[in-house]
């Protein structure tokens, strides 16, 4: 699915950026954490196949904060003042009543619209929510006393580790190594807020406690949270859970603190809260092969030419892409950045293209990295999921330059088509249980 068409609504004289997908029966407002930029986080697989699972049920409604990614980049403001830019921008998309999921920092504005605007919100979900930021004596579950947070935020701080990434581990442990993941948020950091204006959030957020909110809630609430979410401690959803009247809470296993990455567990507890069925319909499974493809190096070279020449450079490289798509009769099902993840109803035909791929964008002065899997995949509506999806992702991240690496499955697939292949050894691929061999196509 494309990016959803950026839309505004106005709070006085704030704009705010708001997104809508899906049509189901109810709305679901998604009150996302600190750092957001919709373009940005569209870009992330696991978030947009997360927004297109819960648009699959609800018509789900995202924005970005003031002060934040594509709104007005003006001071940050009050709980209060932010929590009335939810109802704007349920004003301006025709919602009269809708779900809120709050997640992380985003946790205390959804409590504080469901205990200010009960006629208007129809649940509530907190996902690794915060009650409070601060260490202190009667709160022993924040994240640090006040005297590690001022000697932290300083801005030489900030500046040193704004945009670079690496906090991706704190957030997401499992993708702490995962340089697609790095540099997604690193560009996410960078695209939603500069090193100052993220400062000023994280102090504002420091300052949150919502502790005298909770007990005014009288929203059907759902708390969902993992024991070892090293971000939010679990103790403020228990915390949540006792002070939350006919509140249902549901503690998973766990240290990702996102609720779109590993989350089918959440996902299925949302969508039974929402909707009373846990599971959705069965979708069409099918054999297929998958070919993701990602440009090496593409950090150092937009850096190197800039980002007009860069952007230039990408767009020659899909259409190159595109072209040998067609022409080996491969299904194109999203492109995240200058990666593609495309299908194909034969292994043999995907090796080719792949190869053709590699060959062609060399031309560009580029080179690839492709991997791939055959096994069975999961069809809903335009999307493709499984398994056997994310293998053949990890196949590719072991990918040298130039290279074209296949699992085994694929290897005894194509016995006999005259493809030699190389034996790569045994490799453990994150996220994917047992060893798989891997082989390279000469």
């Amino acid at each position: 699915m494309n990016a959803p068409p950026i839309r505004y609504a106005a709070n006085g004289d704030i704009h705010l950026a708001y997104q809508t997908v899906g049509d189901g029966p109810l709305d679901l407002v998604v009150v996302a954490g600190a750092v957001t930029n919709l373009e940005v986080l569209w870009d992330f697989r696991e978030y947009r196949a997360w927004v297109e699972e819960l648009a699959t049920f609800t018509r789900v409604i995202l924005f970005d904060k003031r002060g934040m990614g594509l709104s007005d980049r003006v001071r940050i403001g009050t709980l209060e003042e932010r929590m009335d830019d939810v109802r704007a921008i349920m004003d301006h998309a025709g919602s009269e009543s809708a779900a809120l999921l709050g997640v992380s920092e985003g946790g205390p504005m959804s409590m504080l619209f469901a205990a200010t605007h009960p006629e208007r919100a129809r649940g509530l979900i907190l996902t690794g929510a915060e009650v409070k930021e601060e260490t202190t004596d009667d709160w022993p579950w924040g994240e640090s006393t006040r005297e590690d947070f001022e000697r932290y935020m300083t801005i030489e701080n900030i500046l040193e580790r704004w945009g670079k990434g690496t906090a991706i581990g704190y957030f997401i442990p499992s993708r702490a190594d995962d340089e697609y993941a790095r540099e997604w948020f690193g560009r996410l950091q960078l695209q939603s807020a500069s090193p100052g204006d993220a400062m000023a959030t994280m102090r504002m957020a420091f300052e949150i406690d919502v502790r005298h909110v909770a007990p005014s809630i009288g929203t059907p609430t759902l708390i969902l949270h993992r024991t070892d979410d090293r971000v939010c401690h679990v103790e403020n959803a228990r915390w949540l859970a006792r002070h939350i009247q006919g509140s249902k809470y549901v503690e998973l296993p766990g240290d990702t603190h996102p609720p779109f990455v590993d989350g089918e567990d959440m996902m299925a507890e949302i969508r039974e809260f929402l909707t009373g069925v846990r599971e959705p319909a069965e979708p069409d499974r099918v054999l297929a092969t998958v070919l993701f493809t990602d440009i090496v190096g593409s950090t150092e070279r937009a850096h190197e030419l800039g980002d007009r020449r860069w952007r230039d450079l990408v767009a020659r490289h899909h259409e190159v892409v595109r072209a040998e798509l067609t022409r080996f009769r491969g299904r194109e099902v999203d492109t995240a950045g200058d990666g593609f993840f495309a299908t194909f109803d034969g292994p043999a035909r995907a090796i080719r293209s792949a190869k053709a791929i590699s060959e062609s964008v060399r031309g560009l002065g580029l080179e690839i990295r492709a991997g791939l899997h055959t096994g069975e995949v999961e069809l809903a509506g335009d999307d493709v999921r499984g398994i056997a999806v994310h293998t053949g992702a990890r196949v590719a991240a072991q990918a040298g330059a130039s290279e074209v690496l296949v699992s085994q499955t694929v290897k005894d697939l194509v016995a006999g088509s005259g493809i030699e292949l190389e034996d790569r050894g045994a490799h453990e691929l994150k996220g994917v249980p047992g060893e798989w061999r891997l082989y390279a196509v000469r």
